[in-house]
């Protein structure tokens, strides 16, 4: 068992198996980590956003702000709306 991630699934895979409220926990936190990383996605999308839309407002040509935000054109499109 040389490969680390493995090791780990397997130290994970008995700790869980050890009891119910252990496997609870471990759930527990594992949801608040994708709810966390969920939100944290949707903060930076919306910031993204903000900034494409203030670069709209500036009339920056469209291509500058595809390169600088990463939105598609029809994304950017949507927020002038």
């Amino acid at each position: 068992m040389n490969e680390p991630g493995l090791k780990k699934a397997m130290d994970t895979l008995q700790y869980l198996s050890q009891d119910s409220e252990a496997r609870r926990l471990y759930e527990a936190r594992q949801k608040y980590l994708h709810d966390e990383a969920s939100m944290l996605g949707s903060a930076e999308m919306a910031g993204i956003k903000k900034v494409a839309k203030n670069m709209l407002d500036l009339n920056l040509d469209i291509s500058i702000i595809i390169k600088a935000t990463g939105l598609t054109e029809q994304e950017i499109n949507a927020l002038r709306k």
